[in-house]
């Protein structure tokens, strides 16, 4: 019980701090975009990234924008 208790805590707290994640990530996938030096289907994907990560972010599927957001940080060497 007390392990369903913990977990449900912890879930509470960590959903907030990835929605507060999200527009952290976009802003600096936004930054790097204007010195991107990436082929133009990196480019591609990672503006796709990006564009899913908000769309999941204003949905409240923050774990798929989180995960989104990391895929297009990882191709833009953040």
């Amino acid at each position: 019980m007390k392990t369903l208790i913990m977990a449900a805590l912890l879930a509470t707290i960590a959903v907030p701090a990835l929605a507060f994640h999200c527009p952290a990530d976009m802003a600096d996938i936004d930054a790097a975009l204007g010195s991107a030096n990436l082929s133009e289907g990196d480019l591609a994907r990672v503006k796709e990234l990006r564009m899913v990560g908000e769309t999941e972010h204003a949905s409240g599927n923050h774990q798929a924008a989180v995960d989104a957001l990391a895929e297009a940080k990882e191709l833009l060497g953040l």
